[in-house]
């Protein structure tokens, strides 16, 4: 099985199917991480193509097995620095979201109903459980990756991702939702 590291040493070897392979499975999961920060997915799919392309074209050296640690670093450093410079904007787009018509409508509400609850929820988390908690379970980094990523230690990691699901559980306990298993 190919590894991460061996896509980008194609890739850094010229072969640009290296950068195909890592650009289509870090692409979508990606930009959700970065729709965290930003809160617009469209802003959050542009700034993952920034981060491609910073690292295509910089190629910085990239220690075996940490392609995913360092691609999810920069991604952090450009959405704080991206978020920090932009100014707030009302979208139409986000009104016009119809639900997939092969759902039954009873699914779909309770989908949505769920996902507004969860996200709501994680909304009023410290936001450093709910960055440990996203690349923890939503990424399934390690607890190592999510230290590099966040520059913290493995213990601080591990210490997060508790009192995390704690806050959350909580949350999610205050909301109706009973046996919530984050």
């Amino acid at each position: 099985m190919v590894c991460d590291g061996d896509f980008y040493r194609q890739y850094l070897n010229g072969d640009d199917a290296g950068l195909e392979a890592l650009m289509e499975k870090y692409g979508d999961p990606l930009t959700l991480y970065l729709d965290g920060y930003l809160h617009d997915i469209h802003e959050a799919e542009e700034l993952m193509l920034d981060v491609f392309a910073y690292l295509f074209t910089k190629k910085p050296r990239i220690r075996d097995g940490g392609f995913k640690a360092y691609l999810y670093k920069a991604a952090r450093h450009m959405a704080l620095r991206h978020k920090s410079k932009r100014r707030l904007m009302f979208s139409l787009e986000a009104l016009t979201d119809e639900p997939d018509g092969r759902l039954l409508a009873e699914e779909v509400i309770g989908t949505a109903e769920r996902n507004r609850i969860l996200h709501c929820c994680m909304g009023e988390m410290n936001p450093d459980y709910r960055e440990v908690l996203y690349l923890t379970y939503f990424e399934g980094m390690s607890y190592a990756q999510a230290a590099e990523v966040t520059g913290k230690t493995v213990k601080q990691i591990t210490n997060l991702v508790y009192r995390g699901k704690e806050s959350l559980r909580k949350l999610l306990e205050r909301e109706g939702i009973t046996n919530a298993e984050p």
